[in-house]
Order: C-alpha cells, then sequence, then structure tokens
C-alpha cells in the first residue's frame, strides 16, 4: 500500500466508524426533541420498539448525503428507461428512503413505521460492515441519553442549527441543548 492508500484507507476507517455515528446521535437527539410525541413513543415503547425506531430515525435522516455511484453491467431496464451496459448510474440513498411507492408518507418521522427496509447502510456489496454496531450504539445512546436528562431540549430553533456544508456525512456543526 502507497502513501495515497494508506492515508485514504484510514480517512475512510475514520469517517465510516466514528463521523457517522456521532452525527446521527446528534441528528436523532435533534429529532426527537423536534418531534416531543415521537420522543415519548419512543420512552414508553420497550426495547423491539425502540429498536425499530432506530431504523426509522436512520430512515428519515439518511445522513450519507453523496450520491453511490455505479457504472451498469448490463442492459437494465428501469421502468420505461433503458440503462445500458457500461452506463453510469447515480443512486441517492436519502431519495431512496424518502420514496413514497416504499413509504407512506416518506417525509414525516413516525416512529410506528416499519423501517427495517431502509437504505441508509446502503445494500449489497457495498453494505456498512459496521451498521450492527451503529445500530446497537445508537440504541443505547438514545435509550441512556433521554432516561437520564428528561429534561433536555433544544436551545435552538431548527432554522438555526449549525450545519455541517460540503461534506461527505450529513451532521452539525454543533447541536446547542439545555436541561
Amino acid at each position: 500500500m502507497d502513501r495515497a492508500e494508506l492515508i485514504n484507507t484510514a480517512m475512510t476507517l475514520l469517517i465510516a466508524g466514528f463521523e457517522t455515528t456521532s452525527n446521527m446521535i446528534s441528528l436523532g437527539t435533534a429529532a426527537l426533541l423536534h418531534h416531543p410525541a415521537q420522543l415519548e413513543r419512543f420512552l414508553a415503547g420497550g426495547g423491539a420498539f425502540q429498536a425499530d425506531a432506530v431504523e426509522e430515525l436512520l430512515r428519515y435522516l439518511t445522513i450519507a448525503q453523496n450520491p453511490r455511484q455505479f457504472v451498469a453491467v448490463a442492459d437494465t431496464r428501469i421502468g420505461d428507461n433503458l440503462i445500458r451496459a457500461g452506463e453510469g448510474v447515480l443512486v441517492s440513498l436519502p431519495s431512496a428512503n424518502r420514496d413514497p411507492a416504499a413509504f407512506d408518507d416518506a417525509d414525516a418521522l413516525d416512529l410506528g413505521r416499519p423501517a427495517r427496509h431502509h437504505l441508509a447502510f446502503s445494500y449489497g456489496t457495498h453494505q456498512c460492515l459496521g451498521q450492527s454496531l451503529a445500530r446497537r450504539e445508537l440504541l443505547l445512546t438514545f435509550q441512556t441519553l433521554f432516561t437520564r436528562v428528561p429534561t433536555l431540549r433544544l436551545v435552538d430553533s431548527v432554522e438555526e442549527f449549525d450545519l455541517k456544508i460540503g461534506t461527505r456525512v450529513h451532521g452539525f456543526n454543533s447541536l446547542n441543548v439545555t436541561w
């Protein structure tokens, strides 16, 4: 492995293994605090409901914002469109996770929604290897945070959130909360 490959691998591991989950924790916290009825459902639900709620948060907040690039290996028809072998294809995971054909009222956060077929971790050979760990970290963080700090609330309005701009992973520069 040359120096450039080593640096790229290290950056990928850091982003995939830390930044994605930490960003999802702050985004999920903000979403639950912004939707208090959903937070109440989360807290009232048992472990199985809460695990499913994490899946809905992953769908609703899909943090991998950059389209995935693929090359068709065979002629493929999608609806009325023919994609020829060798042509490039861009896949948007956030768009797929907001597809009204796959999810009723797709732009709404609904912790009771069956959302396990989301694509927040991609799919197939490009699927996230750390997804089981990420799911567990998210579940434990939300359970612990909202149980131990029940008066947690947002300081800023949604319009004032300090979002990261121009990054590969959607998230906040900071999230101001109080209790």
